[in-house]
């Protein structure tokens, strides 16, 4: 009876210090799934970039003059491969300047190319053989032209920039807005620009850099065997 009593009290204690132990060691971390709270967070206001309308013969007076007005800048900046080219826009070309100042903050030109080259006589941009460049196009306003700006009496120098024109049914010198070129000479062969192209600018900096591009390899249509990508920014 003694044994049997003993055994009883040792299994008793042993049973106490068991729930002691596992009440005081601690429980271990468990992982839990985050909880998402809804908390209204301040959001940041953005000016909500405008949405302008396709641009057409017939508003593109009207258009360009109050663009124009609205965005001052006179300068651009060009980056190629080969270089950076800086050009100014003149004042007494409105609708020109207007015109090249937004095709430029509407990335219109970023990833067209200089598509012609001709060695001592100009490099033309603003086009190429992507499948985004019509899509621009049609987005801005696929058909316009852009009255001739003709009487400043310019004629083409070193480092002038005109716009393209269109020979089908032009007889007013409209210029193309979506293609420029810049001369680079020689004067003797300018008797077919004057007077028909619009210049609207000129290259404050990086004429190495045109006739870099104006001498790279090309085919018999004068597109560069080597793609010479275009973008530009206003730089003022």
């Amino acid at each position: 009876m003694r044994s049997l009593a003993i055994l009883l009290l040792l299994l008793s204690f042993s049973a106490c210090e068991d729930k002691k132990k596992t009440a005081d060691t601690p429980a271990a971390p468990q992982e839990t799934e985050a909880v998402s709270e809804s908390v209204d967070l301040p959001k940041e206001t953005e000016e909500e970039a405008p949405v302008y309308p396709k641009i057409t013969d017939e508003n593109v007076v009207e258009f360009m003059t109050a663009y124009g007005a609205e965005n001052p800048e006179s300068r651009v900046a060009i980056e190629t491969q080969y270089g950076s080219i800086e050009i100014e826009l003149y004042e007494d070309t409105p609708l020109h300047r207007a015109s090249f100042i937004y095709l430029v903050k509407q990335e219109y030109f970023d990833g067209t190319f200089f598509h012609r080259v001709v060695p001592n006589f100009i490099i033309q941009g603003g086009n190429s053989d992507n499948k985004s460049t019509p899509k621009k196009r049609h987005k801005i306003g696929k058909r316009y032209l852009i009255p001739a700006e003709l009487d400043n009496g310019r004629i083409h120098e070193y480092g002038t920039v005109s716009g393209a024109k269109d020979y089908r049914d032009n007889p007013d010198n409209k210029t193309v807005p979506f293609e420029f070129f810049i001369f680079l000479g020689p004067e003797s062969s300018t008797a077919h620009l004057n007077g028909s192209y619009t210049i609207f600018g000129r290259v404050t900096k990086g004429m190495d850099v045109v006739e870099k591009i104006a001498k790279v390899s090309h085919d018999e249509g004068d597109w560069p065997l080597q793609n010479v990508y275009i973008s530009a920014k206003v730089i003022d």
